[in-house]
């Protein structure tokens, strides 16, 4: 494979991790749990941690992305319903924001569609340049 192939190749594993970490962050935007230091918190499991993508540049070309938490993990939110409540009702809510994580998945889709037409071209072009020498 051609350098401009695995360059193209890391940006689609780039680009599918991306879609992967958004689908979890909106699957888990409506769950919540205790907040932290809460008398309720050793009871219940923690609430869910948004992920984010960091995404870099290798020195061999190509890209290299690396998951990590968020920061802030989440927001107090109101329910006072929740057992896990604290004295004033309120829980855990991870700190996801629905508009970004739409951004993330196009940026992803996007990003996927180019580089697999760089992977066809690639391939296209190399299938002719054997072609030629044949």
């Amino acid at each position: 494979m051609s350098i401009v192939g695995s360059i193209a190749l890391s940006g689609l594993s780039a680009a599918s991790l991306r879609l992967q970490v958004s689908a979890g962050n909106v699957a888990n935007a409506r769950t919540s749990g205790p907040l932290p230091g809460s008398a309720a918190s050793g009871n219940y499991p923690d609430a869910y941690s948004p992920k984010r993508v960091d995404q870099v540049a290798r020195a061999d070309g190509g890209t290299e992305a690396h998951i990590r938490n968020a920061s802030p993990a989440f927001t107090p939110a109101y329910d006072p319903s929740a057992p896990y409540a604290d004295g004033n009702g309120l829980v855990a809510s991870p700190d996801v924001n629905l508009a970004s994580e739409i951004v993330q998945q196009l940026t992803a889709r996007i990003s996927f569609v180019a580089n697999a037409q760089l992977v066809k071209a690639d391939h296209e072009l190399t299938a002719s340049l054997l072609d030629i020498t044949a």
